[in-house]
């Protein structure tokens, strides 16, 4: 592509370059040889004398013959009056197409008798003045052709055209080389890539390639590492799924097995109620680990998620109405307090939902029945805050700074169903988020309380400043 680009941009600067060698090289010429015929032109004005009462001329044939040597070619002259009544020389001899003005030589070009010629004219008065003393001028022309002036240009041309071909031969072949030279490195660097492995994602390491291709380079180690990190989280899942899913699995078979073989219809009930609760908890863990891989793998936009405007109260409103059936069942008190004004933040609606859920279900489980369960939702002047409080045993130290590590279970949870992922799940998505994940126990009354808590620009809008001021 370079060449293909700088072959024909290189013509073209010669062509460009030849154009202006040929005008300049002319002028250059036209003035040298000019000079030689401005010589010519005063000998012979010289040599002119009105002295007699008419127009006379010593002829100088050294002179002319010395400048017929010199131009290589014919040498025309002609002086006559300015009206044309006596004339020497060559008889009508061009003259310039623009007047003369007396004592400035003029030098043009024209035809004579089938001749291109290279003329110099020149007017003076007459001294003495002819014609009764009337004045008047005498006109002085010499001229040459331009046979000698056009091979000397010809020539020259053609030596400047070879020194450009010349002088492109040898930067396209210094450009060929340099390309190629250039270009090894590249060819290594994918010879390298093809003898990969197709497991093998490590970052490409090439420390001789061009500085303008380093940069892609780059661009190809990030998006290498994104995917080694997404196939990380992918195997990561199927380790866990083939983990958590083999043990039900295993116990649902067992189960379905010695149901089978039961004639006892006392018998089979009990085993189905086994089976229903096992399916219970596989679903469950099932669905926890597939929230946790999306949650992974929703780095927002790295995940196509585009970040919207979500209002937290709504948000907790629809968590609370869908697990009120689940706090109903166990005679808990669930309840909101919230602002009366939305509390925005960008984010994604559904993995919010995902993190409030856990939280609400989890204090469902461990708190003890006939107690309390609150979801708070407020802001102050930098941060929103969603807090789940309960009335349940709590967390040890140890418990609460391992909360968010997969598959760990707290002491109050040995006995409890579930996989240790609700936690896991909430600390993920609250990452992806830009903000923090922070558990600790009520004090004094006993219990848990859970905050997720959120960077804000600026309140959503004044009343809301002005009612959280006022609090």
């Amino acid at each position: 592509m370079l060449l293909w680009w700088l072959i024909p941009a290189l013509v073209f600067i010669m062509l460009i370059a030849l154009w202006l060698s040929n005008y300049q090289l002319r002028n250059q010429v036209d003035q040298a040889y000019d000079r030689a015929l401005a010589g010519a032109l005063r000998s012979i004005d010289h040599n002119i004398s009105t002295a007699s009462g008419g127009l006379s001329l010593e002829q100088p044939y050294l002179m002319l013959e010395f400048f017929e040597l010199t131009a290589n070619g014919n040498v025309y002259y002609r002086i006559a009056t300015e009206d044309g009544l006596a004339e020497i020389g060559n008889q009508d001899l061009p003259l310039p197409n623009k007047p003369l003005i007396s004592g400035q030589p003029q030098f043009f070009n024209a035809q004579y008798q089938g001749l291109s010629l290279r003329v110099a004219a020149l007017a003076r008065p007459m001294d003495p003045p002819l014609y009764n003393n009337r004045g008047g001028r005498v006109i002085v022309q010499v001229a040459e052709s331009l046979e000698t002036r056009e091979n000397f240009l010809n020539q020259s041309l053609v030596r400047a055209l070879e020194r450009d071909i010349v002088v492109i031969l040898i930067v396209v072949l210094v450009v060929v080389w340099s390309v190629f030279r250039a270009v090894r490195p590249l060819e290594r660097l994918r010879q390298d890539v093809e003898k990969r492995s197709a497991d093998d994602l490590s970052p490409v390491d090439a420390p001789d390639i061009p500085s303008e291709v380093a940069p892609l380079v780059d661009a190809v180690n990030l998006h290498m590492s994104r995917f080694t990190a997404q196939a990380r989280v992918q195997r990561q899942f199927l380790d866990d799924a083939s983990h958590q899913l083999r043990t039900p699995l295993s116990v649902l078979r067992t189960q379905t097995a010695y149901a089978l073989r039961e004639t006892d219809p006392t018998e089979i009930r009990t085993a189905l109620l086994a089976m229903q609760e096992g399916l219970d908890r596989a679903v469950r863990t099932t669905n926890q680990m597939l929230a946790l891989a999306r949650a992974k793998n929703a780095s927002l936009s790295e995940a196509g998620l585009v970040p919207e405007e979500v209002d937290l109260v709504d948000i907790a409103q629809n968590v609370i109405r869908t697990l009120l059936p689940a706090a109903r069942g166990r005679h808990l008190d669930l309840g909101l307090e919230a602002s009366s004004l939305p509390v925005r933040i960008q984010g994604v609606d559904w993995l919010l939902r995902e993190a409030l859920s856990n939280l609400v279900d989890n204090a469902i489980r461990y708190t003890a029945p006939a107690s309390q369960v609150t979801v708070r939702v407020y802001a102050d002047e930098r941060y929103a805050r969603v807090t789940v409080e309960d009335s349940g045993p709590g967390m040890s130290s140890a418990d609460i700074s391992q909360a968010s590590v997969r598959f760990r279970r707290g002491a109050a949870g040995k006995n409890k169903p579930g996989a240790g992922l609700g936690l896991a799940i909430v600390g993920t998505i609250v990452e992806i988020h830009g903000g923090r994940f922070v558990l600790e126990n009520r004090q004094p009354q006993p219990g848990l309380r859970a905050a997720l808590v959120f960077t804000l620009g600026s309140f959503p809008n004044a009343a809301l400043r002005h009612e959280i001021a006022g609090n």
